[in-house]
């Protein structure tokens, strides 16, 4: 038997490196595009955010690449990019063989390039348009939760300060009662404060004002003294702390104590694999043909709320909303019909009951108000047994937004002896009510017509495929499941910077498909 031979191996021998250290980067590679994609763009609103005068600070192209390099490549550490830009030769091509301070980074990422950054995307979206690899025509919508860069479980409940608040008024209330009884009727002190449900911090304060001024004419009156305590290192403090935690929740039901604008909701992966509730931010994002057209940060868990806001923002940026928006049945809302009709835009975009109506045991269900007769002459529903659903009343709703929607309810008198009632009825229920919202079932209607043709069922197949691969993409191949910075902008910069990343590397793709077309 031979015996085995190996490559020569010379761990010292010495060598010269090529001068130019683009001889050892293939043509094709991702640092090349993201190289030849800055260099093309308008740095202007960026250079103008650098104050001038003191030593002079890096090129901001040279920044620009590092970073958006780093996204591309999986890199999101101030460390580790420092790291690079000393032993990855991508990064020293880069950078000319500079090697950057990870502070250098972070100070470029979060104070310079956030204030521009919102431009620098839509330049490249609108380069990915001039090169025909997206129309801006179609839209494909969805969202995913992030968990934000906080402790998992220092959480605050809205209801929960609301309720401790009003115990905090009532106790506030009984000392100065119990402290007003103690003195004459000319010498009270709180005759004109507030009632106790309308106490806030200022109150409490003054409070203490006047108990403190009281104590210098009777500094032995232990009564005060403990009142003094009570408030100075109870009451206000909490007091203060209900209301900047309120204000900070404004519309929310929760935030979280380390990231005050993160929100609690409910995630699909938990880190003990159990659902439970975390920290995080709604993403929204828009593709088209797996190129991220726009990217919002939203503090709503539900992704009803979402879309009117995110569509506004993606109208400021590129100036028009396109024409055909492609959504899951999670938008499917009144409020954002009629939002996408008001501008114009075809809305291929499920409702909850779509997929169920268009079975053949839905259409024949006879217990389906769907299936009923309408009498519009007389305003009733006549159900598969004959007997008619008189109009009740109408309910109005708010949402989020503040959209106001109305739903008509209509009830049987009389269901005994109908032959569907066991299935027809609620348990426990001796009559049937349904509630109708005709101007959503318009909407309905004109969604299902589109999303049943040819072209809704090309687009339905593509956006399962074009928008939730991004979040696939990022989350399982490049392990982005958290982000590292806290606070809404801090937050929505870093999926920017994300989504740029991303863009890169599939920009890089087509480059090569490009370079290489298949026989």
């Amino acid at each position: 038997m031979p015996d085995p031979t190996f490559k020569p191996y010379q761990q010292n021998q010495l060598r010269l490196l090529p001068l130019d250290l683009s001889e050892m980067i293939p043509e094709d590679h991702l640092v090349r595009v993201v190289d030849d994609m800055v260099e093309s763009l308008d740095l202007t609103t960026l250079k103008a955010l650098y104050p001038g005068g003191g030593a002079p600070a890096y090129d901001p192209r040279m920044m620009l690449k590092v970073i958006i390099f780093s996204y591309s490549s999986g890199i999101y550490s101030s460390r580790r990019i420092s790291e690079a830009t000393r032993s990855n030769i991508y990064f020293l091509w880069l950078t000319g063989c500079v090697s950057l301070d990870h502070m250098t980074i972070n100070r470029f990422r979060t104070e310079r390039l956030s204030g521009a950054f919102e431009d620098i995307f839509t330049d490249t979206v609108m380069m990915l348009a001039k090169r025909g690899l997206i129309t801006l025509d179609t839209y494909f919508l969805d969202g995913t939760k992030i968990e934000a860069n906080a402790n998992r479980y220092t959480f605050t409940w809205k209801k929960s300060i609301e309720k401790n608040r009003e115990k905090l008024k009532r106790r506030i209330g009984d000392l100065m009662d119990e402290i007003d009884a103690l003195n004459d009727e000319e010498d009270r002190l709180f005759d004109d404060m507030p009632e106790p449900q309308s106490v806030t911090s200022e109150d409490i304060a003054r409070v203490s004002r006047r108990i403190n001024e009281r104590l210098k004419k009777a500094p032995k009156d232990k009564g005060l003294k403990r009142a003094s305590k009570a408030i100075e290192r109870d009451f206000l403090p909490r007091m203060q702390r209900y209301e900047r935690d309120l204000s900070d929740m404004k519309e929310r039901k929760s935030l979280s104590k380390t990231d005050r604008d993160a929100t609690f909701m409910r995630m699909k992966e938990d880190h003990m694999g159990n659902g439970q509730l975390k920290a995080a931010y709604n993403v929204q994002i828009g593709t088209e043909n797996q190129f991220v057209v726009h990217a919002s940060i939203h503090q709503r868990p539900g992704d009803p709320g979402c879309l009117k806001p995110h569509l506004e923002s993606l109208k400021r940026t590129l100036g028009h909303i396109p024409e055909t928006i492609v959504a899951d049945a999670g938008y499917g809302s009144e409020e954002n019909y009629e939002y996408l009709e008001g501008e114009g835009s075809r809305a291929f975009i499920k409702y909850g009951m779509f997929h169920k109506e268009q079975k053949r045991s839905f259409k024949n269900d006879p217990t389906q108000p769907a299936n009923w007769d309408y009498d519009e002459g007389s305003d009733e529903y006549i159900c598969a047994d004959g007997r008619k659903l008189a109009f009740v009343k109408e309910k109005t709703t708010r949402s989020d937004l503040g959209y106001l929607s109305t739903t008509r309810v209509y009830s049987c008198p009389d269901c005994e002896g109908c032959s569907h009632a066991p299935k027809c009825l609620r348990t426990g229920a001796d009559k049937r009510n349904i509630y109708v919202n005709p101007h959503l079932n318009g909407y309905k209607e004109k969604a299902a017509l589109l999303l049943t043709s040819e072209e809704g069922i090309e687009l339905r197949r593509r956006r399962a495929t074009d928008v939730e691969t991004v979040f696939g993409n990022v989350k399982r191949n490049w392990g982005f499941k958290r982000f590292t910075l806290r606070g809404i902008a801090k937050v929505a910069h870093e999926w920017r910077l994300l989504m740029m990343g991303h863009n890169m590397r599939k920009l890089a793709c087509a480059l090569r498909l490009q370079m290489c077309p298949s026989s």
